[in-house]
């Protein structure tokens, strides 16, 4: 019974873990630089993932930096990502994204900053099942989350094709009506030309 008990515990958390992620957009002005923070405590996983869906080149510059103040990773013109780190320290940690290569276009992005549960270590006997268990679960919590995210990724990357393809298409089908009309016109230009060029004109 208490297996059973301990099983529906660790499901509903799982289930809970699972719901509590989302991703979030933001827009980066040209020549512009958007931060956010998130306090974690040492020893916490964190992983940031991002993908850029509008805009330019799609690329994106991206810096992780501790409490510190050193760089924990730094990405140049990235038009997608997923970093996983253990925070080295307590306190807050800051991830920006920078557009500030870019002269004109601003940028979207899609990102997410999962935060894991720190990891506490307990040498003892008796609850080796239980840590045991708690590991799978978060584990697989972990790993149910990076699904998550890959479906959200290939949703947006789908709906970023969908929009090129469309607009292709919208500019290919304007050029075909203007390469139809420009053919018109430069055969009905022609026939009034050579009717004016071989009329016989009377002289009264």
């Amino acid at each position: 019974m208490t297996q059973y008990l301990s099983l529906l515990v660790c499901t509903l958390y799982l289930l809970v873990s699972v719901d509590r992620v989302g991703s979030y957009f933001a827009t980066i002005d040209a020549h512009a630089e958007e931060c956010f923070f998130e306090k974690v405590a040492a020893g916490t996983r964190l992983a940031l993932r991002f993908e850029v869906i509008e805009g330019g080149f799609l690329d994106i510059d991206v810096r992780i930096h501790g409490p510190d103040g050193n760089t924990v990773y730094q990405g140049d013109r990235e038009s997608t990502g997923n970093y996983m780190f253990a925070a080295h320290l307590d306190g807050v940690y800051r991830y920006c994204f920078s557009n500030k290569m870019s002269s004109l276009t601003p940028k979207i992005i899609m990102f997410s900053m999962d935060v894991g549960i720190k990891q506490v270590a307990d040498n003892t006997t008796s609850d080796a099942d239980h840590n045991k268990l708690d590991e799978m679960i978060i584990e697989l919590a972990n790993s149910m989350t990076s699904v998550k995210h890959e479906q959200e990724y290939m949703q947006i990357r789908q709906r970023v094709h969908f929009m090129v393809n469309e607009s292709t298409n919208n500019r290919v089908l304007l050029w075909s009506f203007f390469e139809a009309a420009l053919l018109i016109a430069m055969t009905a230009g022609q026939v009034y030309y050579l009717r004016r060029f071989f009329e016989v004109r009377r002289i009264v």
